[in-house]
């Protein structure tokens, strides 16, 4: 994922132990049931996405934004004194690991990340905190994995009470169209990931999205299985493109476009 500017006013995120738990949400039709062998091999190809199946992956700072990305999701986590557009998810991650009875290493409990850029991460990048919570993420891929996976069931609600009341309908056919192959459902695990549900207002540019609810909603008809994952690959590339269009030039946001397409390409791939 990638930041802009900050939106929300500096400070109002509580520390890590008091920010609201997830509450697990009631299964919906067509909610994603995950095997443990789907879990591992979505797992692995998230992590593959997002750094290569790398374990120095595991704690990355993109050039150019201003908070690291942690675990096989890069999940977001931002600096003390930094509120931006994009959904901070290491916390909310952290609080789920917690729950699941592990104990993340105590930097990663810290309410903020400590450190303010990426000139100080990467001074510390072989030192024992962030060699120890890369060493503790490599052990533990399956609660992230799951977290993932918690995160794109969990969307479907959320996108529901969102969209436009004559599109709701129709996201929910999509959805399940997708849904019916399992590389459907690691397209919609790893779309939520890569690039959020769709309903945060702030991750938009000229009031147009291209998170999940915008891809479901970008679809055409086409019959459930690996057409609709074949097509819900071609909407996200569609949205994505707008998005580009749409960014503020600054950015240079085309330069990730070879990347993005490819990901989205590996959604119409059979398992």
């Amino acid at each position: 994922m990638s930041a802009c500017s900050a939106d929300p006013p500096v400070g109002q995120r509580p520390p890590v132990g008091l920010r609201p738990p997830v509450v697990a949400t009631t299964p919906t039709a067509g909610a994603l049931k995950l095997t443990a062998a789907q879990k591992s091999s979505i797992g692995r190809k998230i992590w593959q996405n997002e750094s290569g199946g790398k374990v120095t992956g595991l704690t990355h700072w993109n050039d150019g934004e201003e908070f690291p990305s942690l675990g096989i999701g890069h999940f977001i986590w931002y600096p003390k004194g930094f509120n931006g557009r994009w959904t901070e998810t290491w916390p909310e991650f952290v609080n789920y690991a917690t729950r699941s009875g592990l104990q993340v290493p105590a930097v990663g409990r810290k309410p903020d990340c400590p450190w303010p850029n990426k000139a100080s991460f990467m001074r510390d990048f072989n030192g024992p905190e962030l060699a120890g919570l890369r060493r503790w993420l490599a052990a533990n891929i399956m609660v992230q994995t799951e977290f993932i996976a918690y995160k794109s069931r969990a969307a479907l609600p959320k996108i529901m009470n969102a969209a436009p009341v004559q599109d709701r309908a129709r996201i929910k056919v999509n959805y399940n169209k997708v849904a019916s192959t399992a590389n459907g459902v690691y397209a919609l695990v790893d779309y939520v990931n890569f690039k959020g549900d769709g309903t945060n207002p702030t991750e938009r540019y000229n009031n147009q999205g291209w998170g999940l609810m915008w891809v479901l909603m970008e679809m055409k008809n086409v019959p459930s299985g690996q057409a609709a994952a074949r097509e819900f690959g071609e909407a996200a590339k569609r949205r994505l493109d707008l998005r580009i269009a749409n960014s503020p030039k600054a950015r240079g946001e085309s330069r990730w476009r070879p990347g993005w397409h490819n990901r989205c390409d590996s959604y119409g791939r059979a398992l």
